[in-house]
């Protein structure tokens, strides 16, 4: 079978286990297997696909037919342009996160200058994938991260090192700003943390359902239990000028103006996704 013929079979086989984007997802596990871009199978339709190469890939896509994950499958995702591994014990870093690693670091680079060095936290870190975007694309950051898995923080360091920045970030192991050294004070706190209410939590895809961690996924009953946590405890790590950036889920937005609309907090911009959706709140403090 040539390369076009193997992507089609194994098209089919995900189409007929409810995969989206089947077709493109059986690309990605054929370029994969062969060790070459994705792109590079356009002009490689009629390459032959030798015995070994088909069995591997038929592995992959019965795997993906059971809605085991790609991205755990090939072992990466691409996140802001930066390579990241991930497996079972970590959130596969989502699109829209994209989008809170950049506000973060365009807010960071405007206080750096070559007397001063931004202080950033990335509370509850996991792959790493914002505290890794944010020393790569300011270096002169100095970025904190913490979280309280043991396993997600091994994948955050590898990562870290496999970006080139494992100088450029701090871990620590622990439960949010307890497990910090005394003394520090950030000028920018983001997160991503879990937003899922609990009671919604059987009803997702089997992708994160069954392999996302559920640390990384259960935010209480209502999905809101870490956000009250950041603003009840946040703001005395943060320095007069600095801000909070939190991604959260849908429909949480008006919650969340509530929560960080009343002293120390204002609420400074609620920004939407790619799809329109509310999806990140700024907050600052509010002037004494």
């Amino acid at each position: 079978m040539n390369v076009a013929e193997v992507i089609g079979r194994g098209a089919g086989v995900l189409a007929a286990a409810g995969v989206e984007q089947a077709r493109l997802e059986s690309e990605w596990l054929l370029a994969h297997v062969l060790a070459v871009p994705r792109l590079a199978l356009v002009v490689e339709g009629t390459r032959d696909v030798a015995e070994q190469e088909l069995r591997a890939f038929e592995s992959l896509v019965a795997e993906r037919a059971k809605r085991r994950p790609l991205q755990h499958l090939v072992g990466s995702v691409s996140f802001c342009g930066l390579e990241l591994a991930v497996n079972s014990h970590v959130l596969i870093p989502r699109p829209e996160t994209e989008l809170l690693a950049e506000r973060a670091w365009e807010f960071v680079r405007t206080l750096a200058t070559p007397e001063r060095a931004p202080v950033v936290l990335d509370f509850g870190t996991g792959s790493g994938c914002l505290a890794i975007a944010v020393a790569v694309k300011c270096p002169k950051a100095l970025v904190h991260a913490v979280d309280v898995s043991a396993v997600a923080l091994a994948v955050a360091r590898a990562n870290a090192a496999r970006n080139g920045v494992a100088a450029g970030v701090c871990f620590y192991l622990g439960d949010g700003f307890a497990a910090l050294p005394r003394g520090l004070r950030f000028d920018l706190v983001v997160s991503n943390p879990p937003y899922i209410p609990t009671g919604e939590l059987a009803a997702l895809q089997p992708e994160v359902r069954e392999h996302d961690p559920r640390l990384a996924l259960d935010g209480g009953a209502d999905g809101l239990d870490f956000y009250r946590r950041l603003a009840t405890e946040a703001h005395e790590f943060l320095q007069p000028h600095g801000r909070m950036m939190l991604e959260f889920g849908d429909g949480q937005g008006a919650a969340l103006r509530g929560i960080f609309g009343v002293a120390p907090w204002r609420v400074e911009a609620v920004l939407p996704d790619l799809s329109g959706r509310e999806r990140i709140l700024i907050a600052a403090l509010a002037p004494a």
